[in-house]
This record gives structure tokens, C-alpha cells and sequence, in this order.
């Protein structure tokens, strides 16, 4: 009884929606300003000990440069040239293969053109204040999500203490999609939960349209993306707006038709990774046994130190007290006597949902967790994964401001001692914590 009378307290009728509705645009421009500046101190870091870019990094700078100057997506030239060079590091040879005539690396087509106005006006500098403000953004979306679930400060302080992790600061200024793939989902899961609550073309078609994206941005972002979709078209189905839901599935159906015909035509098969894995499975495993052997990587994800979650993110071990509280509320059957409660718990689940589909897709289909960033598909929904931590650290605000402090002095030791290594020998965080986050 007692349980159940301290988890009615947390929903207050309208408690929630009113503390949300005060104040959220100045939360969300201090939230925006913080984790902006933390990201702007992080350019020029260096992918790895000895390089500023990695080679993944390189080739999507290469077909930056391609698109800028030859209008096409063809690195033939590049390579023949060896344009690497201007962005310093050792040779970087293509990740893919010769098809019809064409060296197209597998990284998309958007994300390079999503690059290509900051890289001609300012060069790579500019590009990665680009990424960064991108990436700030999605933080300001991953607090609006976590508002869903509780009043500020608690989740603007959820946005930015994930936001201003070693990982995330990391992967903001990284030339690599994660983040930026992170930031559409968090906005395309905000809008869905909209459409949940008052159903409208607007809302509809900004999800549908930003889940159509997904693809074209980053192959990372396609699981979580599927699971809003999902949500998406059953809110509107029930709430008799299924031509809406209709039309906002049809743009990620149509998008999705043209992807795999494109990738079909160009790389000969579903993905842009089909060029470079034509003599293997893209995601490296042939048979069930393959991918039953791969049960270990759930704890790896979580605890490994190349690319463990909760050992450069602790604050996120949040977000399972926040999984045990939603499953007490709705043992308690709480939506039943105050809908607030019904609304929290269903943003709970879908915020589940999408961090779940990261973690299958980090599972199971990364032909290794060794290679090809790792941390991607984890970095995609770490905007979402704040908010669900941001219920966890309201109910235990101690240990969770204790967790957010761990993480926050590990990056300012990243971004304090990475600049100092070179003039006093003070060595920044180094070898597989955290630069394997993004190997490769």
C-alpha cells in the first residue's frame, strides 16, 4: 500500500504537464548552451593517439570533397590521388569494392551532403561544429522527451549529464552519423508521443518524414527508427487518424523502396555494406549458432572497457530503476485512477523500445564489436536513453547526481588532459577507454 501511495505521488493530476510547460524553452536553451559549448571544446580531439581523424572518418571527408568537387559520389579519383592526405594520419585504403565502374564507400549518401555546405565554407572545423550543434540539439529533444516522464530539473539534468558524457562529447564532433542519427530519433520519438496525445497532420508527417531520413543518414539509426514507426501508426490506427498514420508510413515505406533500389543498383544488395562484405554475410554470422555465440556482447555493451555504457555513462544505470518503476506502476494499475501516470509509463515503454532495438543491433548484427565503431549503435540512442534515465534519478536524486558527477569529471579530464598531453606529458583518457569508441 505504501509502495503504491509513493508511486501515485509522482502523478499529480496535471503535475507533470504543468511543470513542463513552465519554463521548458529556457530549460531547453540552457540544456542546448552547456552541452554546445562542451561539444565546441571537443573539436579537435583526436580519433585516435596519433591521428585527429580515423580512417572511417577520412573516407566521409573524402566523399565531401568528391561531391564539392566533382558533383559525384566516385572516390576513384580521390584514392588515385591520394587525397587522404590532406587530413593528415597514415594511408587509408577504400572499405569497399569496385562496382560498375564506381568507388562508392558505404557510408550513405546524405550524411556526406549533410556535411558539404560547413566543409566548403569553413573546412573540417566547421564541419564539426556542425555535428556538434546538430548533436545539441537532439539533447534538447532528449530533455523535452524526458519531461514526458518527470518535471525539471530532473530531466534537463538527465540531458545534460548524459549529453556531456565522455562518449557523447566524443561522438559530437566525430565525422560519423551516430549522432547526428541519435538527434532524428529523439525528435521523431518527441513528435510520435505528440501524436499520442492530440493527433495531427503536423506531428504525423514530422515523425514519418524524420524516420524516412534514418536510412539516408546513418544504417545505425534504422532499428530504433522501426520501433517509433511502429508506435506511430498504432496510436494513430486507435485513434480512428489511420490516413494520417497511412501517409506518415508511406513516406518511410517510400523512402525505404528507394533505398534498397538504390543500394540494389550501386552496392548489390539491401545495404550500402553489401560492397564490402560481397564474400561474407554483412553482419559477419552465417548460421543461428553464429548469432547465439554473440549472447555474451549483452554484458560487453554494458561492462566491456572498450565500449562499456556504465562505465562512461554511469548515470545511465538510471534508466533500469526507471524500467522497475514503470513495471510497478503498472502493477499497480495506476493509469487507472490518474492518467498521468498512463501517459508516463507508455513514453517509458517506447523509450525502452528504441534503446532496446540499439542493443539487438549492437548484439547481433555488428559483424564484430571489435571494428566498424562499435559504439555507434549505442550512441544513436543515448538522447533517448537520458530520458528514460531521468525518472531513475528523481526517484534516487543522490545516487544519480553522484553517477552524473563520475561522468561529467571523466570528461573534463578528457577534455583538460587531451589538450595538455603534448606540452606536459599529462595523459588524457587513452587506449581502449575511450578512444575505441570509435575504432576504425
Amino acid at each position: 500500500m505504501s509502495e503504491a501511495a509513493g508511486n501515485a505521488a509522482e502523478f499529480e493530476p496535471g503535475r507533470i504537464a504543468r511543470a513542463a510547460a513552465r519554463g521548458s524553452a529556457r530549460s531547453g536553451f540552457l540544456v542546448f548552451f552547456v552541452c554546445f559549448a562542451v561539444y565546441l571544446a571537443g573539436i579537435g580531439l583526436p580519433a585516435t593517439p596519433h591521428s585527429q581523424f580515423a580512417s572511417t572518418e577520412t573516407r566521409i571527408l573524402l566523399t565531401t570533397t568528391s561531391l564539392i568537387n566533382d558533383g559525384d559520389f566516385d572516390l576513384t579519383n580521390q584514392y588515385r590521388r591520394h587525397a587522404w592526405t590532406q587530413f593528415g594520419g597514415s594511408r587509408v585504403e577504400p572499405s569497399a569494392l569496385l562496382v560498375n565502374g564506381r568507388l562508392i564507400e558505404p557510408h550513405g549518401f546524405l550524411f556526406p551532403a549533410l556535411l558539404a555546405p560547413a566543409y566548403a565554407f569553413g573546412g573540417t572545423a566547421l564541419v564539426q561544429a556542425w555535428l556538434a550543434l546538430l548533436t545539441a540539439l537532439g539533447m534538447v529533444a532528449a530533455a523535452a522527451l524526458a519531461r514526458r516522464l518527470v518535471p525539471d530539473p530532473w530531466a534537463s539534468g538527465a540531458a545534460i549529464a548524459v549529453g556531456c558524457s565522455p562518449p557523447m562529447v566524443i561522438a559530437a564532433t566525430t565525422i560519423r552519423p551516430a549522432a547526428t542519427c541519435g538527434a532524428i530519433v529523439a525528435a521523431a520519438a518527441l513528435l510520435a508521443l505528440r501524436v499520442r496525445d492530440q493527433p495531427g497532420t503536423r506531428s504525423a508527417l514530422g515523425s514519418g518524414a524524420l524516420l524516412a531520413l534514418l536510412p539516408w543518414v546513418g544504417l545505425v539509426g534504422i532499428l530504433p527508427g522501426v520501433a517509433i514507426a511502429i508506435a506511430l501508426f498504432r496510436w494513430l490506427r486507435r485513434r480512428s487518424r489511420g490516413w494520417i498514420g497511412l501517409i506518415a508510413i508511406e513516406l518511410v515505406l517510400i523512402s525505404a523502396v528507394f533505398y534498397i533500389s538504390i543500394n540494389a543498383r550501386l552496392f548489390g544488395g539491401l545495404t550500402p555494406m553489401a560492397a564490402s562484405a560481397i564474400a561474407n554475410p554483412p553482419t559477419g554470422a552465417a548460421s543461428v549458432g553464429d548469432y547465439i555465440a554473440r549472447l555474451p556482447r549483452l554484458l560487453e555493451i554494458f561492462a566491456a572497457p572498450n565500449i562499456g555504457l556504465l562505465l562512461t555513462v554511469p548515470v545511465l544505470a538510471m534508466a533500469f530503476v526507471s524500467l522497475v518503476l514503470s513495471w510497478r506502476s503498472r502493477r499497480a494499475r495506476l493509469a487507472r485512477a490518474l492518467p498521468e501516470a498512463g501517459d508516463v509509463e507508455v513514453a517509458t515503454q517506447l523509450l525502452a523500445a528504441i534503446c532496446g532495438a540499439a542493443i539487438l543491433s549492437a548484439v547481433f548484427l555488428l559483424p564484430s564489436l571489435s571494428g566498424l565503431s562499435p559504439g555507434e549503435p549505442l550512441i544513436v540512442v543515448l538522447p533517448s536513453a537520458a530520458a528514460l534515465s531521468s525518472w531513475g534519478l528523481r526517484r534516487y536524486p543522490r545516487i544519480g547526481v553522484a553517477l552524473a558527477v563520475v561522468g561529467l569529471v571523466m570528461t573534463m579530464w578528457l577534455l583538460v588532459a587531451a589538450r595538455l598531453a603534448a606540452q606536459s606529458g599529462v595523459a588524457p583518457l587513452s587506449g581502449p577507454l575511450p578512444w575505441s569508441i570509435f575504432g576504425g
